[in-house]
């Protein structure tokens, strides 16, 4: 995915915040994945280019990108989350709990949940990068076959 539909950092200075070279060089290792990316997948493209940069700087900056909803993260089980630059329209995903399958779907999926959440909770869901786990096809039919 490419942060080039955006002017990040005319976002950032226009939120009253600086482009740092160590921004640049996370929002490009972001990037460079090409969708989702763990943190050590950007640490270690980051460092390629400027070994200075350290963990705590990476940990940081991905919270800070993600306050400015320039970058979404998601937990998609096993303690790991992934990150990738914000698109237009939030998205989500299935994650299978078996065989770690990540499926996208869409916005307009959970969107009367949110809806519906709203309404009976008086409860507004800001989150656009939702992982919700279960059970992909795959497994689902295997878990069954094994019941029977």
């Amino acid at each position: 995915m490419s942060h080039q539909r955006w002017d990040y950092a005319a976002l950032m200075r226009e939120r009253g915040f600086r482009v740092t070279p160590q921004r640049q060089l996370i929002l490009d290792a972001i990037c460079e994945g090409g969708g989702h990316t763990t943190p050590e997948e950007v640490y270690e493209r980051v460092r390629a280019k400027s070994p200075a940069v350290n963990r705590a700087t990476i940990y940081r900056t991905l919270d800070f990108l993600c306050e400015l909803r320039l970058v979404v993260a998601a937990d998609v089980g096993n303690r790991r989350m992934v990150y990738e630059i914000a698109g237009d329209t939030p998205h989500h995903h299935l994650v299978c709990r078996t065989c770690g399958k990540v499926e996208q779907i869409s916005h307009e999926t959970v969107k009367a949940l949110f809806a519906k959440i709203e309404r009976e909770q008086e409860f507004t869901v800001d989150m656009d990068h939702l992982a919700l786990f279960g059970l992909c096809p795959k497994c689902r039919r295997a878990e069954l076959r094994g019941k029977r």
